[in-house]
């Protein structure tokens, strides 16, 4: 890639939403083969320009970028958000400027978690 290219490729993902959605998984699908059925969704939720930020320092960080998040109904019938938090998964490669950025996704997730219960 041409170093243009990659300023607006960088430029594009700066302008872009803090977090997306890549992929979702319904594993209340898989449950039903086992006889259950619950509402579950699983996530993979994060942003490409974030990740690199990690990435570069400690490659194996891509093991956990994005990271995964966990919609589900509970036994109550009351909708569960379940995520750990990023900067105890990329806490683990004992890397500082990694676990900093880490950090930035533990603001981001909160903050997408209050503008949705706002509404």
């Amino acid at each position: 890639m041409s170093e243009g290219r990659a300023e607006r490729a960088k430029s594009l993902l700066e302008s872009g939403p803090e977090l997306s959605i890549f992929r979702s998984r319904d594993h209340g699908g898989v449950l039903q083969m086992a006889g259950l059925f619950r509402k579950a969704l699983q996530y993979d939720v994060g942003n490409p320009l974030t990740a690199s930020k990690m990435t570069r320092h400690r490659l194996s960080a891509a093991l956990y970028a994005p990271f995964r998040v966990l919609l589900y109904e509970n036994e109550r019938g009351k909708a569960v958000f379940e995520y750990d938090k990023p900067s105890s998964l990329f806490g683990q490669f004992g890397d500082e400027t990694v676990t900093e950025v880490a950090r930035g996704l533990d603001t981001a997730i909160e903050r997408a978690l209050k503008q949705v219960d706002n509404r």
